[in-house]
């Protein structure tokens, strides 16, 4: 276990700023509230700076991916548990929970599983030996498990999958079940989205939650998985953890994420800021909300920018691990910092962008333009240059281009916005040109 000053001392090391790790970790101010604070991580990227803010800021691990069932057992009783064991492992020696996700989903199954033909009968049986093979396996290691992953459609009916057109309604009850009977001691979930505030999915939740609670099923809680966009915080969020509370089962935040429009700006940072910490405070309201944990700490390694194209920036910290306005509006719900310290600045000249121009002709030419970093690195990027001979772009890759009279500005695409410290990222255009091209000077932002 890392204590606070080996924590701050590791982050120091990893080149985060004095004032950041002076900062009380998040899963102490959790801790003082009753809360566990836990964050999704990818294993092997916990090393570096990557290890030591999910190590020191953070009391509950979630394997993003390693221990849905498409991970392991890819092939029909051949597994693959390294991932896995590897969050566990780094879990066990920071002190963290694990929270297993996720035993019974429509998605990320293995191919010989959605494409066999199995009686009702068949495919029950593959459910409780794979609920009673990965639970059985972490036995005492895991401290909740989402057992069932977004049963529901949006209007509350159920959602059509494998399971539910195979063995009907109660496959949820008997995943539950044969859950409890493979580790005793594990709390158990049902987990979905588009649930946070009152509503008609979020109803049916109840419902169910409701009607298993009356027939002796085990059930344990719920998690609201609070993939949000911006400013677009239930109202409601409170008052439906407190429903579901009352029921008697504890509630998670289990997946929390606040997207944006990018580019990001102050306006857009500090209403994230705004967003988190109201997500946070309904969680510290309600006595019975036990787990607030976000969906990767970092915007390198969130899944937003991939599956929301235009949308990213999601995270409480940067694609170079520095808190952001979000990270202390986590920190202010749960009593601890609440001001934001100014961005730090990469060192002048440590990120740079070279045009050249790589073939010509008479009428056109293909241009490229290098950003480089040495010393720093970039989650993000704009190049920006003014032509001086009445050069004209017409079509541009791996940017997008914009152009107002000589004026041009060229930002990331979606997926290379990114620019490590030591690395390099291109794009390229075409353009049209008449009597003469000269080489314009670019200014990277």
């Amino acid at each position: 276990m890392l204590t606070a000053a080996a924590a701050a001392g590791a982050l120091l090391g990893a080149g985060v700023t004095t004032a950041q790790a002076a900062d009380t970790p998040l899963r102490d101010l959790g801790a003082a509230k009753g809360k566990v604070i836990g964050t999704a991580v990818t294993g092997s990227k916990l090393t570096g700076t990557y290890g030591d803010v999910a190590g020191a800021q953070f009391n509950s691990l979630t394997p993003g991916n390693a221990m849905k069932w498409g991970s392991v057992e890819p092939t029909q009783g051949t597994f693959n548990w390294a991932e896995a064991d590897q969050i566990v492992a780094f879990a066990q020696a920071h002190n963290q929970q694990v929270r297993g996700h996720t035993l019974v989903w429509h998605s990320q199954n293995p191919s010989w599983l959605t494409n066999g033909s199995w009686t009702s009968a068949q495919l029950g049986t593959l459910l409780q030996n794979h609920i009673n093979t990965e639970v059985g396996r972490y036995k005492g290691e895991i401290a909740a498990w989402d057992v069932v992953n977004e049963p529901f459609n949006e209007d509350g009916t159920y959602r059509s999958t494998l399971w539910y057109n195979g063995l009907g309604t109660d496959y949820i009850a008997s995943a539950l079940t044969w859950a409890r009977a493979a580790d005793p001691a594990a709390k158990l979930y049902i987990n979905d989205y588009n649930v946070e505030g009152v509503n008609a999915k979020s109803t049916a939740l109840y419902n169910l939650v409701k009607s298993l609670k009356e027939r002796g099923v085990p059930i344990d809680g719920v998690g609201l998985q609070a993939h949000l966009i911006l400013g677009q915080v239930p109202s409601t969020l409170q008052q439906n953890i407190q429903r579901f509370a009352d029921l008697g089962v504890d509630v998670a935040i289990t997946e929390l994420d606040i997207r944006m429009a990018l580019p990001a700006d102050a306006t857009k940072l500090a209403q994230q800021k705004a967003d988190y910490k109201a997500v946070t405070a309904a969680c510290v309201a309600v006595a019975r909300c036990v787990n607030l944990t976000v969906w990767g700490f970092t915007d390198s390694d969130s899944w937003v920018d991939s599956t929301f194209p235009g949308y990213g920036a999601a995270t409480p910290y940067d694609a170079n691990y520095a808190p952001k306005p979000a990270y202390y509006g986590i920190s202010e719900a749960l009593g601890g910092t609440t001001t934001t310290p100014p961005p730090t600045t990469p060192p002048s000249g440590a990120c740079t962008a070279a045009y050249s121009v790589g073939s010509q002709w008479n009428t056109g030419f293909t241009g490229n333009v290098t950003i480089s970093c040495s010393g720093a690195s970039l989650s993000s990027w704009k190049v920006t240059w003014t032509y001086g001979a009445g050069q004209q772009i017409t079509q541009a890759w791996n940017a997008t281009c914009t152009q107002s009279g000589a004026a041009v500005s060229c930002a990331n695409a979606s997926y290379n916005g990114t620019v490590p410290d030591g690395g390099s990222v291109s794009f390229g255009f075409n353009a049209s040109w008449s009597g003469s091209n000269p080489v314009p000077a670019v200014t990277l932002s």
